[in-house]
């Protein structure tokens, strides 16, 4: 098992595969393949289930996850990825926000078992809403397929005071009709444009069609 030192230790690599250390040994979220290794156990992280496992797999190296890093996931849907997430930051938190009741009641049975993760029933273009939950967030990590994805990232890191941020942008969700490369520069400007310093574009395919992920930080 290969530690990625671009992730100070948190995800690990065999045979081109991803794994992070299992935080609640012998439990599966969504049917992953678990290794031990050394009497550790690591949970197989599927870049075809996540959009951050895909776009590690895909060569990104901005990674601003560390063990202790509060974390702000916007569209946790059923609890997937952000599993992984609360694997990576052990001893921070994963605020999980998602809108749908039905995805929601799935995500309370995966936050049930790591107690670094609170899900929180809400909308992501109102962060007044969750606003009681979190002061402040070190990271806000964005997968809300509607329109005006970059402002909802933008809006959030301003509410959340917030050093850093990723959002995986669906091209068809704000346009069907531009280009995807139309659609991730206007994401892009628009982000800039709020005076956030856009770190990396990275397209997600062939493991997401039509996404990219853009990574983020605040300028000092």
């Amino acid at each position: 098992m290969e530690e990625l030192g671009f992730t100070s230790g948190r995800v690990f690599s065999d045979r081109g595969r991803l794994y992070t250390i299992s935080l609640h040994p012998g439990k599966r979220v969504y049917g992953e393949r678990l290794m031990t290794v050394s009497g550790t156990e690591y949970r197989e992280w599927d870049p075809r289930r996540s959009k951050l496992s895909a776009y590690i797999t895909n060569g990104g190296r901005r990674f601003p996850f560390t063990s202790g890093s509060r974390v702000l996931y916007l569209g946790a849907s059923s609890g997937t990825t952000p599993s992984h997430v609360a694997d990576i930051c052990p001893e921070g938190k994963v605020y999980c926000v998602e809108f749908a009741q039905r995805m929601f009641r799935e995500l309370v049975g995966t936050c049930a078992d790591r107690p670094n993760m609170m899900p929180i029933l809400g909308d992501a273009t109102k962060p007044e809403e969750y606003a009681m939950f979190a002061d402040s967030v070190d990271v806000v990590y964005q997968d809300v397929a509607q329109k005006r994805q970059a402002e909802i990232l933008c809006d959030n890191m301003d509410a959340f005071n917030a050093g850093h941020g990723m959002v995986a942008v669906k091209a068809r969700s704000e346009d069907v009709t531009a280009s995807p490369e139309s659609v991730f520069e206007m994401s892009k400007k628009v982000i800039e444009d709020r005076g956030f310093r856009v770190t990396d574009v990275r397209k997600l395919d062939p493991h997401e069609k039509d996404h990219a992920m853009i990574v983020v930080e605040r300028m000092v």
